[in-house]
């Protein structure tokens, strides 16, 4: 095999979009295959590394709480041998928190794959946790969709997968805490102690990255020693998970609407990073 096989594995909790995850990388070229028993995956990496042209090079399968307890308990001998093959691999672990998922069941009327008689649907959606958990232990990313939408979700997994490079994928991710802080991420800065442009009339319905904000916030000296310190920090740690060799990383920044000063800090701050990590991206969730 000239080029490596890239195997997306996407896993998460039922109605946290995992089908909406399998379709954009459709999109971008994966052969998707959802609701794989894991049993069977062994026989198709048999399968992959025997076919030759590109038919396999960009594949991702689908593996949730629908396979049997059992044989998710034995995900990290997959993983095993897994590495054992010419094929690289990355899992995607989707979840929101219950309260969502009980509304996005109660919207659509689909029925748990875990109820039954005498299981609730909350209580399903907590005996899924504890069935996945050994993916959840062994995954690469996560991604809380408790506060984005269909769109929002396809463009994160269209921009983090994509056909990946061995280079780190790192995500600057803007967010409001009045509306939840994110619970995929690996690192939270919390700028709700700098001077709020939303108190400037003029400011109120603009942005981080609209120009009378970015002169407003630029002229505090705290801004600057915020936008240092937290800039200095990461350049230290994240050659570290590099030297781990962790493949994404999210790094969140959190204002209290999620509109100007985390906006501001996600930009500036990435800057600096860009060039030394191209796989860089940088995502405004409130204003997506």
């Amino acid at each position: 095999m000239s080029e490596k096989t890239q195997l997306v594995i996407v896993s998460g909790l039922s109605g946290s979009g995992k089908t909406i995850a399998l379709n954009a990388l459709e999109d971008i070229g994966y052969y998707c295959i959802d609701n794989l028993p894991m049993c069977l995956t062994p026989s198709l990496t048999e399968v992959i590394e025997q076919t030759t042209g590109n038919l396999y090079k960009h594949i991702a399968i689908g593996i949730d709480a629908r396979s049997r307890s059992d044989e998710i308990k034995q995900f990290p001998l997959l993983l095993a041998k897994l590495k054992q093959t010419d094929i690289e691999f990355n899992i995607v672990f989707l979840q929101a928190n219950s309260e969502v998922i009980l509304k996005r069941f109660s919207e659509t009327r689909r029925k748990h794959p875990l109820t039954h008689s005498k299981m609730s649907l909350i209580d399903a959606i907590e005996q899924e946790k504890l069935i996945l958990a050994p993916i959840v232990e062994k995954a690469d990313v996560f991604i809380d969709t408790s506060n984005i939408n269909v769109h929002a979700l396809r463009e994160i997994i269209r921009s983090r997968i994509s056909h990946k490079t061995d280079a780190l994928s790192i995500m600057f991710q803007s967010f409001g805490f009045k509306y939840g802080a994110p619970n995929d991420a690996d690192f939270v800065f919390d700028v709700r102690c700098l001077p709020n442009p939303h108190w400037e009339p003029e400011l109120r319905s603009q942005t981080g990255r609209d120009q009378g904000v970015i002169d407003f916030l630029s002229a505090h000296e705290s801004v600057q020693d915020m936008t240092d310190q937290i800039q200095s920090f990461l350049s230290n740690w994240i050659p570290q998970f590099e030297r781990d060799n962790r493949s994404y990383l999210t790094i969140a920044i959190g204002c209290t609407g999620g509109q100007h000063r985390s906006v501001y800090s996600a930009e500036k701050i990435s800057q600096h990073f860009i060039e030394e990590y191209p796989n860089l991206i940088v995502r405004h969730r409130e204003l997506s």
